[in-house]
Parts: structure tokens; sequence; C-alpha cells
């Protein structure tokens, strides 16, 4: 049987647990502007959202994991894990050759306490930084000034 926690993990190392789409979803956060709810990619039964278009190997369906490919790393995958170490200081595949070492059990294990909250012992965010469980003030006043920044930037055209 698949835990909760191994749902979560995306073919292609993404974490979902810890995504912002995920933790808005899954603590009621209202759709708004800036906000955007997921379930996780392997819980809707989808192929990676990344990568699905240009795999050969159908990555979540034919194979669990990119790292099971015989073209791991691929040029996509390798994009993908450039924007998020640059943006997130996350490696996808420093994540997925983890997994491959050790199995996403302890991976898991590694990421929930890589991200646990030091004040509440949620989950913190790795895309915004905010712990959703008690971070509530700070994210309302994250996603406000996101906001005015989409704003302004429409209006600049």
């Amino acid at each position: 049987m698949v835990s909760e926690d191994q749902n979560l993990v995306a073919p292609c190392g993404i974490n979902c647990g810890i995504c912002t789409s995920y933790l808005a979803h899954s603590r009621d956060i209202p759709l708004q502007k800036g906000v955007s709810h997921c379930t996780g990619c392997r819980i809707r039964n989808k192929n990676c959202a990344f990568i699905k278009k240009n795999c050969e190997f159908k990555v979540g369906k034919e194979i669990a994991y990119c790292h099971e490919c015989p073209t791991f790393p691929c040029e996509r995958l390798k994009a993908i894990d450039d924007r998020y170490r640059r943006d997130y200081n996350t490696s996808l595949i420093e994540n997925l050759t983890f997994i491959k070492e050790h199995g996403v059990d302890v991976f898991t294990k590694k990421q929930r306490e890589q991200y646990k909250c030091a004040k509440c012992g949620g989950m913190i965010c790795v895309h915004n930084g905010f712990c959703y469980d008690c971070g509530k003030a700070e994210l309302d006043a994250y996603v406000k000034a996101k906001k005015s920044t989409v704003r302004k930037l429409k209006n600049r055209k």
C-alpha cells in the first residue's frame, strides 16, 4: 500500500506536500489571484505536469519516477531542475537520486524534517518559505503584494 507521503512525491522529484498549490488546497485557503489549488500529480492520476508532453516513456504512467528512465536526467528535467535550484534552492535531480538510493519513504521523512515549521510543526512551503498553518498573516500579506505587483505589470503595457 502506498502512503499519503509517497503519493505526494511527483514523478519528476517535486514533493507536492511542500508545494504552494498543494498547501493552499490542503489548508482550505480560498482560491484567489495569486493562490491556486492542486491535490498533487499522483493523486490526480496525471502524467507529470512538467515533463509529460516531451516524455516518450510516459513518466508517472509507464515508469514511476524519472530516475527510472534510461535518459535520466533528460533535457526537460534539467531545465526544470535549473529553475528550482535558482528560484527555490532545491534540486529535483538530487531528490530523484536520493529516492533511487534510499527510497521514497526515507526521502519523505527527510523532507518532513527539513521543511518542518519550528513554531507549530506544520510544513514550510518550498516556493515562498511560509508555513501555511501558523503563518497565515504573512501569507495573506505576500499574496496581496503579489497581486499588487501583477496589477502594476499589467498596467505598464
